[in-house]
């Protein structure tokens, strides 16, 4: 699941292996008001969600941990997740997905985006090789997810 509903307040989502972005964590300790869009891959339309967010933690039934066993992926639970209390839900307008062809496969142009080593290159001049990074990026990808 990308994300649990929990009950028809809350929303639950959890942190799964590649992610890692510490910095949203400290986002939400600084200020815990959250706002989220669930896009579904062939829809238009999106889901927008708007709250307030807690870290739960896994290990720690106390916090609501309790429920991170239905999170599990492959048998793996997430060591974290993101409860949110939710304050405002709205769809939002489908036009935007509509004009941009998104999911029309055939439209696409990969040859004409740089990949993710070139941007990193572009962002972090001091990396070296950018085929080195697209090595290592392909094969972490495989090996580190379920």
């Amino acid at each position: 699941k990308v994300v649990h509903v929990l009950d028809e307040h809350t929303i639950v989502i959890p942190e799964r292996p590649g992610n890692k972005r510490v910095d949203g964590y400290l986002n939400i300790l600084r200020n815990p008001h959250v706002g989220t869009i669930a896009i579904i891959p062939g829809r238009g339309d999106t889901l927008r969600v708007n709250g307030t967010a807690r870290i739960v933690d896994g290990a720690d039934d106390d916090s609501g941990g309790i429920y991170f066993d239905e999170l599990a992926v492959k048998g793996r639970r997430p060591i974290l997740a993101l409860e949110v209390t939710v304050e405002e839900v709205f769809f939002h307008c489908a036009k935007a997905f509509l004009r941009s062809d998104l999911w029309r496969p055939e439209t696409w142009h990969p040859d004409d985006l740089p990949s993710t080593a070139q941007m990193t290159k572009k962002l972090m001049p001091e990396l070296d090789e950018v085929a080195l990074q697209e090595r290592y990026a392909e094969s972490n990808y495989r090996k580190l997810l379920y």
